[in-house]
């Protein structure tokens, strides 16, 4: 599933990046009152009505600039407009109509692109009526809304949930196994796919950032089938200064959602960094089924202990994520590639694995026995019983008095409980708490 985009635009200082963070929920952009201050995209997963979609700041559009670096903003600015499906023009109350938002709002009707025009810092009702001035830009009616009070937030988010069609889940139904290959730039991704499948299906140059899109590659392997999805190298988004490659990291994102199981190919010359571990977090957070490859083995000096300390050193970083398969391969002398598939995999069966509730059951029993909740608030933890919820990944209903009493620490004893019991090796499961 690829979910639509939604870019945020307007001229500088106008409250592009308080109403991004007001839409999320969190505080993901820098906002402060100094214009231009942001000056890259910045993007996050909006989720309204059962609809998802990508959410985009930008920086301020200035047209007509001299200078380097609004001239880049601009660049970005307008990238993001014509990749987007839906954009939002944000205009200021208090400031009025400028004249570089009447040739915005020209270049958004020459490129007829489906625009939403909110009219920011409607913080009173003067403010509120001082948005009819923003008709002459001739994109309909504005949207009074308030980044300060958050105003006029869930009607925007109303319109944008009806505008584009409803999510699916998970990826489309096959035989196959869809595989997204992920990974920092010049880790080795298609150098991996073409000696997988023993052809020169993909590209492969010692330049980071050859492949700009992704592309499926269907082969079979012993009787079963497979789809690969090589991607363009994720990178950090602080260091997304390119057009192009600022919409490669989402359509990255965009092939993670559609797969089965992300593969995250590390350099292990380099060891696990701050940016493999993002990448791994974003396949997480998709709910996949995730593998970790250590590529270019060949280039490692090794001794017995190697691979023990690089798999602690993994761990270590990424505690959470201790549930992740490690294979250390090598993509350019094929050492270990084809054993990937095996992994891959396993991760597949468990991401689709169902236990029985009956077993589920016997399980919280022993597990409560062995080590109860802890009272909270003078109230007593009484767990009545767990069901399977779904799988793809597997979801767990856990049926209590008090679910909103529930500890962190007693939410991972229970997750380690399973884990302990059944295989869930490079699956992110989901527990739910619930009052009977």
């Amino acid at each position: 599933m690829s979910y639509p985009i939604v870019a945020i635009i307007g001229r500088p200082n106008v409250g592009k990046s308080s109403l991004f963070n007001k839409f999320l929920s969190r505080r993901v952009a820098i906002v402060d009152d100094t214009p231009g201050v942001t000056r890259d995209r910045n993007y996050g997963l909006c989720e309204w009505g059962g609809k998802k979609f990508y959410l985009i700041d930008t920086g301020g559009i200035i047209p007509d600039s001299k200078n380097d670096l609004e001239k880049m903003m601009l660049a970005q600015s307008e990238a993001a407009i014509e990749q987007a499906d839906l954009t939002l023009f944000i205009v200021d109350c208090q400031t009025g109509v400028d004249s570089s938002e009447q040739k915005i709002a020209r270049r958004l009707l020459e490129k007829n692109k489906q625009v939403i025009l909110l009219a920011n810092k409607a913080d009173d009702e003067t403010l509120v009526q001082e948005r009819f001035q923003f008709l002459k830009l001739g994109l309909g009616e504005p949207t009074p809304v308030s980044a300060m009070s958050g105003e006029g937030l869930y009607e925007v988010l109303d319109r944008i949930a009806e505008i584009f069609p409803a999510t699916e889940e998970s990826p489309d139904e096959g035989d196959e196994v869809r595989i997204a290959v992920i990974g920092k730039p010049n880790v080795g991704k298609s150098l991996f796919i073409n000696r997988l499948i023993g052809e020169e299906r993909v590209i492969v140059s010692p330049i980071p950032g050859t492949t700009r899109d992704a592309v499926d590659t269907p082969f079979e392997y012993e009787g079963k089938k497979y789809i690969l999805i090589d991607t363009a190298g994720l990178r950090r988004k602080a260091r997304v200064t390119e057009d192009l490659e600022f919409y490669t990291n989402l359509r990255t994102l965009r092939a993670i959602e559609g797969c089965h199981v992300a593969l995250v190919l590390v350099d292990g010359s380099d060891g696990l960094n701050v940016q493999d571990l993002r990448v791994i977090e974003d396949a997480a957070r998709a709910r996949r089924a995730v593998v970790l490859a250590v590529n270019k083995w060949d280039l490692v000096e090794k001794d017995m202990h190697t691979v023990d300390i690089l798999t602690a050193e993994i761990k270590k970083i990424a505690p959470t994520l201790g549930y992740i398969p490690v294979i250390f391969i090598s993509s350019l002398t094929g050492q270990r590639v084809v054993k990937v598939l095996s992994i891959v995999d396993a991760a597949f069966d468990n991401w689709n694995r169902t236990v029985p509730t009956a077993e589920l059951n016997r399980l919280l029993e022993e597990a409560v026995g062995k080590h109860p909740p802890a009272a909270v608030q003078g109230k007593y933890i009484k767990f009545n019983y767990v069901t399977q919820a779904g799988t793809r990944p597997p979801s767990f209903q856990f049926f209590c008095n008090f679910p909103k009493l529930i500890q962190k620490n007693y939410i991972r004893f229970l997750e380690n409980q399973l884990r302990e019991k059944y295989d869930f090796s490079g699956i992110p499961i989901r527990i739910r708490f619930k009052k009977k």
